[in-house]
């Protein structure tokens, strides 16, 4: 199984190519701060087929998954969607921070945190040696 897609199905891949042509305005901006790793040097991937699902943002060294929610993510049903799906990824030991369009602009400090945190120094030191 490949880890880095844990096995997502190649009919997944196609439809994650179609995603990454229409972002929305959130994911847009969102994209512009993590690509080419500007983030502290993660790499990141946009609309990354894993598993059964496409996560809107994932950095695997980090094991992480940003998901970027528009407004039909607020009502009960979706919500409990994404409860399961999220727990189904952490179950592959990935987390999984989620924020609306609009706050999208504020928490990119709050991802910071989170790739800080699950760097290790051995990491860190690769990262600057020359």
């Amino acid at each position: 199984m490949n880890d880095l897609h844990k096995g997502a199905s190649s009919r997944l891949f196609e439809f994650a190519k179609a995603n990454r042509k229409k972002q929305t305005p959130a994911e847009k901006i969102l994209w512009d701060a993590l690509r080419n790793r500007k983030l502290e040097g993660h790499k990141f991937r946009r609309q990354h087929p894993i598993s059964q699902f496409i996560a809107d943002f994932y950095c695997h060294e980090s094991k992480l998954i940003i998901e970027v929610d528009g407004g039909y993510h607020s009502g009960q049903e979706q919500a409990e969607i994404d409860e399961g799906r999220t727990h189904e990824l952490e179950e592959l030991g990935i987390k999984v921070i989620r924020f609306k369009n609009e706050d999208v602009v504020n928490e990119l400090l709050k991802i910071l945190k989170h790739l800080k945190h699950d760097a290790s120094p051995s990491k860190k030191q690769e990262k600057s040696s020359p």
